[in-house]
């Protein structure tokens, strides 16, 4: 069976790098490249880190492009430290000096454009970060969503609860502009991973020290990264993330994406219905409305996923963080 033609799009955090290493672990799936945007880190920081995950599984082969700094228009909103000042927890200390030799000269949107021409519908976009690239993409090329396969976006929410400011996710809340053109423009088959989905679906503290405590490199890249991140300890989300979901676990949420990507059996429901992201709003500004009751007339529908299949999920994380197989 040929494999799946996957671009991963991302601005490499912790979260990010687990769901790449989901990717590079999926036998049915090959990554044409991976393009970098400024999110959880600046878009240096993004490029060094997407390295290190492709060194780490040795993976080196795959090109990297660099990509977006800053949102589609007005200054950059400030980053937050949720999983550090350099994306991967701030435990890093041996940086690479030779990283910009090692980045596909290209711009990230001119090689997603180029890789999905060459590829015409059979391309699916993973878009695991702010979507500037995704937005520039089709500024540059307006023929580019409809030249996709499909497109996994992790990003937005459903119930106007926010992650980053009081109705909106990180993601849509970093760039609510690039979210807007991507949710009115990008007309090919689209599935959101919204915050609420991610959340719902956690999965257990104690299945999260199995995770990380694999003999495995990858496996012990995850336990480093995440042993001084505030993001991964159960007292801290209680009592952030906990407010909104009472009881909630370990959330890898770009992983919640991947994975549906990898393997669409892992969503078991979804919300089919038109989506909106919301622009002038002082307190809900990058929030995702969701239209079920057609109010605005829209002809094209997204799928928002609602419930996965959570021993599915588990073992695409398991399987993600034994990497190297012959280490």
């Amino acid at each position: 069976m040929a494999k799946k033609l996957v671009i991963i799009d991302t601005d490499c955090g912790i979260d990010d790098a687990q769901a790449l290493m989901m990717a590079l672990a999926a036998p049915n799936i090959q990554i044409l490249g991976i393009t970098c945007v400024y999110g959880n880190a600046s878009v240096e920081n993004v490029c060094q880190n997407i390295l290190r995950v492709l060194s780490i599984c040795e993976r080196d082969g795959i090109p990297v492009f660099q990509g977006c700094a800053g949102p589609l228009v007005g200054a950059s909103s400030s980053r937050t430290d949720h999983f550090g000042t350099d994306g991967l927890g701030d435990v890093i200390k041996d940086k690479d000096p030779r990283w910009k030799e090692k980045i596909q000269r290209e711009h990230a949107v001119d090689a997603m454009i180029r890789l999905v021409s060459e590829n015409q519908n059979r391309v699916s976009l993973v878009a695991l970060g702010p979507l500037t690239n995704l937005a520039l993409a089709v500024r540059v090329d307006p023929c580019f969503p409809q030249k996709l396969k499909d497109l996994y976006i992790m990003g937005g929410n459903m119930e106007g609860k926010g992650n980053l400011t009081l109705c909106a996710e990180f993601n849509f809340a970093m760039d609510p502009e690039s979210a807007y053109v991507v949710l009115e423009e990008f007309l090919c088959p689209t599935y959101l991973a919204t915050w609420e989905y991610a959340s719902r679906n956690s999965l257990t503290w104690e299945f999260f020290e199995e995770l990380i405590n694999q003999d495995a490199p990858a496996a012990r890249f995850m336990k480093t990264i995440t042993s001084k991140c505030w993001a991964y300890s159960r007292e801290a989300m209680m009592k952030k993330r906990g407010v909104y979901f009472p009881g909630c676990g370990f959330v890898s949420y770009d992983s919640y994406a991947m994975a549906a990507c990898v393997d669409g059996t892992v969503v078991t429901e979804s919300i089919e219905c038109p989506v909106r992201v919301e622009l002038q709003g002082s307190m809900s500004r990058g929030m995702l409305a969701l239209d079920r009751t057609n109010t605005l007339k829209k002809s094209h529908k997204v799928f928002v996923l609602t419930k996965c299949d959570s021993a599915k999920f588990s073992q695409l994380l398991l399987e993600s963080l034994r990497q190297p197989c012959n280490k």
